[in-house]
C-alpha cells in the first residue's frame, strides 16, 4: 500500500509550496470561456495561445495522453511582495520577477518540481511524470481550481482564501492515480467588490471577468518588444516597466494576507539596478549595454527574455 510520504508537509515546505492539490480531471471546466476568449480577439498578440495550441489545451490528454492524475501546487512569493513595500523607486518591476531570488521562476520551480517529482519515483514505480508551468499547453489555473485551491478572480487570477494570489502555479501529471479522492472546487469569494476592475489604468479588466491582452500593462511590458504605442491609460500606471501587481495590489485577500507578514531586507541584482539608481543613470546604464552584454547580466532572470530595447521602450513610454 503506497503510504505517499512525498506529500509530507515537511518536505514540500522545503521545496518552497505552500499547499497543494490532487485532481484527476483531464478537461478544463473553464475551456469554452478560454475558447471564447481566444476568438474574440482578447487574446491580442498572445500568439502562442491560438490556433491548435489552443486547441490543445481543452484536455490534458491532448497534451499527455497517459495523463491519470493530477498534484498541483502553490509557490508564494506573497513575502517578497511584502518586502517590496520598503523599496522607493519611481519605477516598478512586477514583484515574482523578484520572488525567486531574482531567478527566472520556470527556472527555479522546474527543480523544485523535479525534486518531488524524484521524491514520488521512489515510491509510486511505473509511473511516467511530466511537468506543466505555464509553459505548456495546459490551462494551469483551472487545473488549480480542480484540484480545489482557489477560485477564478475577477482579475482572472487563482486566488486562495488563505493565501491570496501572489503565487505561481506549478503541477506534475502521472500516469498512474493516487486515489486521494475528489477535491472540493473552490467557492467564488469576490462577491459584489470591483477593486481590481476601478483599479486598472488601462481598463484591462472587464466586468464579465475577462482580460483584454492588448490593454493589459502586464502584456505589454513583458510581450511587446518593440517600440509600439502602449494602451491608453499606461501613463497614469504607477511606474510599471515590467509587468504588473495593481489588480493584485488591491485585492482584498492579498492585503488580508500581507497583514499577517513582517518586511524584511531584500536585496537581488536586479533591484539593485533598477531601485538603487536615479532613472537617468537606468537608461544611460541601459544604452550604452550591448544587446549582449544586457543578455549576460540578466542571464537567467525573467528580463532576459523582453531583452534591452523592450525595456528600454517600457521606461521611456511610461515616461513620456
Amino acid at each position: 500500500m503506497l503510504s505517499y510520504q512525498f506529500l509530507n508537509e515537511k518536505f514540500l515546505n522545503d521545496q518552497g509550496v505552500i499547499d497543494w492539490g490532487y485532481t484527476e480531471e483531464h478537461l478544463a471546466h473553464s475551456y469554452h470561456y478560454f475558447q471564447n476568449w481566444v476568438e474574440n480577439g482578447n487574446a491580442g498578440s498572445l500568439e502562442y495561445l491560438k490556433g491548435q495550441k489552443a486547441l490543445t489545451r481543452e484536455s490534458i490528454k491532448n497534451y499527455f495522453p497517459h495523463f491519470q492524475s493530477a498534484l498541483v501546487f502553490l509557490f508564494p512569493y506573497y513575502q517578497t511582495k511584502k518586502d517590496l513595500e520598503q523599496v522607493d523607486s519611481k519605477l516598478k518591476i512586477a514583484s515574482y520577477v523578484h520572488g525567486f531570488y531574482g531567478e527566472d521562476y520556470h527556472l527555479y520551480l522546474r527543480q523544485r518540481l523535479g525534486e518531488i517529482k524524484n521524491k514520488i519515483l521512489n515510491e509510486v514505480l511505473d509511473c511516467e511524470i511530466l511537468f506543466t508551468l505555464d509553459t505548456q499547453p495546459v490551462l494551469e489555473r483551472d487545473l488549480a481550481y480542480r484540484a480545489g485551491l482557489g477560485w477564478f478572480g475577477k482579475n482572472s487570477m487563482l486566488i486562495s482564501r488563505e493565501h491570496g494570489s501572489y503565487f505561481i502555479i506549478g503541477s506534475l501529471l502521472l500516469s498512474r492515480k493516487l486515489h486521494l479522492g475528489p477535491a472540493s472546487m473552490g467557492v467564488d469569494h469576490c462577491g459584489q467588490c470591483r477593486a481590481c476592475i476601478e483599479a486598472c489604468p488601462t481598463l484591462a479588466i472587464t466586468p464579465e471577468r475577462t482580460i483584454i491582452a492588448q490593454k493589459c500593462i502586464s502584456t505589454y511590458t513583458i510581450e511587446v518588444f518593440k517600440d509600439e504605442k502602449p494602451p491608453e491609460g499606461y501613463q497614469n500606471s504607477h511606474g510599471e516597466i515590467f509587468g504588473c501587481d495593481i489588480c493584485q495590489e488591491v485585492c482584498p485577500w492579498n492585503v488580508k494576507k500581507l497583514k499577517t507578514l513582517v518586511s524584511r531586507k531584500i536585496s537581488n541584482p536586479l533591484i539593485d539596478f533598477f531601485y538603487s539608481q536615479k532613472v537617468e543613470d537606468i537608461i544611460a546604464s541601459l544604452e550604452s549595454m550591448s544587446k549582449r552584454a544586457f543578455r549576460k547580466f540578466f542571464a537567467n532572470t525573467p528580463l532576459e527574455r523582453t531583452g534591452r530595447d523592450g525595456v528600454l521602450k517600457n521606461i521611456k513610454r511610461y515616461l513620456k
